[in-house]
């Protein structure tokens, strides 16, 4: 894939499709850019001569493109497409729709667009797609009504409607965009090639996105990671649905879902999520100025007590800020500047009758305090202000201190001065001040990003030829799922397990829990009966001389179940004192666009009701499997609460670091559960397993 400089900056486009037909694509493109593009715009139309005035050329070849835009009926555009091949014609933007979107017929003719695409190494955006903008050379290849203004801002939309409301409202919130795109189908280009262009642009400050789907997950997290170091990335992701979780079979793939992988796979490529089209922009809004804070206390200064508390809260609220504790020579600057009715504590009430100068003080004095990270400076109309002025003070204080800050105007047509000054200082502006907070709140996240390393997980030893002999026994099975008798690929990557073995007769369970010694553990071993413990499947603290006849009740109480089930046989296993420690599970499920996901949590019969659970892509390194320990909700469990002795943490995190290394080793394995995985002050053990193969991953 070549630069996709040509698909923002061409000194040449040609229209595909042109006419001067009222109400067509091919006209309101060309009147589109005829409008403001500072580049050659080329008509292509055999049967016309000129278009909207313009003169017209009957092939693409002879307009001699940097870039075509394609609109012309789906029948006719992979020929269009070739020819813009054939002549040399690097950058398509294919507008037409009637491709995969619309059933088989469709999805041929997208797979052919993608074959003529990869025969000539074409950049090809869409089909079905807006088209694409980019302010600083007035180019609008689209047909939507109106063009951005220019910033700093670039955006793809999986939606051409939302990238015709988002210009629209941009014009009266005052964001400016640099380039901008409507991925359309994303036959060949789609979001991962557009992040690593945007993030090598220096004009670009930050990327946005609306995304319904991520074409290939892993590559778009190695994009992503790159960006990431010197720009910001924040996308709103839509379809939060557990459709994906409908035929999983184990805990982990019911829990996972779509959206969490999608979790999961962000979060590694250090993208910032945001959950509605306003947390969006308003990150952008922050991220735009370039600005991190260099700690997370957050100052708050105010002509108005109740806003000041409702910052106070968000602030509160927020992960990773809070309010800022002023020093003691900051508290005594501003109790001598400021009047006896203000507050001169964190938050700073200026009171109603505040001038500009006023403010400007309480500002400066509170962005020079050293616990001050970022700040929060809350107006509401009165008859004292200079709104024009104020947003001077507050832009030439942040200058001057280096301090990002975040206004909140609160108000209309008043504020308006205030407003356009701020924006052209490139400070964020919001209404509500909880917004301005959540503003902040994304830079902090960002500071997280920038500062991250990825580094390599380390190696793990492991008997790869004896757990790919284990899986290729479902070739021989009539399911496709393994239980507790293949323990030994556990064994295999340095798991631990308890002592025990699968038997298919009662003297065989005899000798092994012989062998132990002690009280065991006796399972039904079957691929069909997935709940045991519903059908006392499981009998716990079974003595020794009591093993064949519980052999013997195990069976029979499978076959009453369910006459046809496949009975392997029975699992007895050294007993462990669950009441030392604590039932955990480490899982995994492939997704379909991240591949394998690790999952850690509390484990045991009631892991998908109380889903504290975390997901990592897998593999992972020691460092973030001991962040997913962290992660749950029942951590303090972990580490020892209520008096309870702390379990072995670095067990854990290497249970959980070998069980990824597994699943990213293995690409059959579709799902997989360790569950319980007890961990006891002493180490951790490995109970139960089950987990299923996908036969035609075993022949690759």
């Amino acid at each position: 894939m070549s630069t996709l400089a040509g698909l923002f900056a061409p000194d040449r486009v040609a229209v595909v499709g042109a006419t001067e037909r009222e109400g067509s694509v091919g006209r309101a493109v060309t009147e589109n850019l005829l409008d403001r593009f500072d580049g050659a715009v080329i008509p292509v139309n055999p049967k016309r001569e000129t278009v909207l005035g313009t003169p017209c050329v009957a092939s693409v070849a002879e307009a001699d493109p940097d870039m075509a835009v394609v609109a012309v009926p789906p029948g006719a555009v992979l020929d269009v497409v070739r020819e813009c091949g054939e002549a040399g014609v690097q950058n398509v933007v294919v507008l037409t729709a009637g491709f995969g979107e619309t059933g088989a017929e469709g999805a041929d003719r997208e797979r052919q667009l993608r074959g003529v695409a990869a025969e000539y190494d074409l950049n090809v955006v869409g089909p079905n797609s807006l088209g694409v903008m980019s302010s600083p050379v007035g180019l609008n290849a689209t047909f939507g009504p109106d063009a951005p203004p220019e910033g700093g801002v670039s955006f793809m939309s999986q939606s051409g409607a939302f990238v015709t409301a988002v210009v629209d409202w941009a014009a009266d919130a005052g964001l400016g965009f640099k380039d901008v795109v409507s991925l359309g189908n994303k036959a060949v280009l789609d979001e991962t090639d557009f992040v690593r262009a945007w993030g090598n642009d220096p004009d670009t400050d930050v990327v946005v996105g609306y995304l319904e789907s991520i074409v290939d997950g892993r590559a778009f997290v190695d994009a992503a990671r790159e960006t990431t170091d010197d720009t910001p990335v924040v996308v709103v992701k839509s379809g939060r649905t557990d459709a994906g979780a409908q035929a999983a079979s184990s805990h982990t793939g019911a829990i996972a879902g779509s959206d969490r992988a999608y979790e999961a796979g962000l979060d590694a490529a250090g993208v910032l999520r945001a959950e509605s089209v306003q947390e969006l922009f308003d990150a952008a809004r922050a991220l735009a100025g370039g600005d991190v804070p260099e700690s997370n206390g957050v100052a708050v200064v105010t002509n108005a007590g109740g806003p000041g508390v409702m910052a106070t809260d968000a602030v509160g609220d927020a992960e990773r800020l809070s309010l800022a504790s002023f020093t003691d020579e900051t508290v005594d600057r501003l109790a001598e500047e400021l009047p006896d009715e203000a507050n001169v504590y964190n938050p700073v009430d200026v009171i109603g009758d505040a001038p500009v100068e006023r403010f400007r003080t309480a500002i400066d004095i509170a962005l020079e305090d050293p616990n001050v990270g970022a700040a929060v400076v809350i107006t509401a109309p009165t008859a004292t202000l200079d709104f024009g002025e104020l947003g001077e003070a507050i832009a030439e204080s942040t200058d001057d201190h280096g301090v990002p800050t975040a206004a909140c105007l609160m108000g209309g047509g008043r504020l308006e001065d205030a407003r356009q000054v701020l924006r052209e200082r490139g400070i964020p502006s919001y209404f509500d001040p909880a917004r301005a907070v959540g503003g902040l709140e994304s830079l902090a996240e960002y500071r997280e990003v920038r500062g991250r390393s990825y580094p390599d997980p380390e190696p793990v030893d492991a008997d790869r030829e004896r757990v790919r002999e284990i899986l290729e026994t479902v070739e021989d099975r009539s399911d496709n799922r393994l239980g507790v008798e293949a323990m030994e690929i556990l064994d295999a990557y340095g798991v631990p397990t308890p002592e025990g073995a699968v038997v298919d007769d009662p003297a065989e369970a005899q000798a092994v829990a012989e062998d132990i010694g002690e009280e065991v553990v006796m399972k039904i071993v079957s691929p069909d009966i997935l709940h045991k413990s519903d059908i006392g499947g499981v009998k716990v603290g079974v003595p020794v001389d009591e093993v064949d006849d519980a052999y013997e009740d195990l069976i029979a109480r499978a076959r009453n179940y369910q006459p046809d089930a496949t009975i392997l046989g029975v699992q007895v296993q050294e007993m462990l004192d669950l009441d030392a420690g604590v039932e955990t599970i480490v899982g995994s499920h492939r997704d379909p666009q991240f591949g394998p996901l690790v999952m850690f949590g509390l484990g045991g019969v009631f892991v998908e009701i109380m889903e504290d659970t975390t997901f990592r892509l897998a593999p992972v390194g020691s460092d973030a499997a001991k962040e997913m320990t962290e992660d749950i909700d029942a951590a303090p469990l972990l580490r020892g609460a209520r008096g309870r002795d702390p379990v072995d943490i670095d067990g854990v995190t290497d249970a959980v670091r070998r069980v990824s290394q597994l699943v990213a080793d293995f690409p059959s394995i579709v799902e997989l559960d360790v569950n319980p995985l007890v961990a006891t002050p002493d180490g951790v053990r490995a109970v139960d397993l089950r987990l299923t193969v996908d036969p035609e991953e075993l022949e690759q």
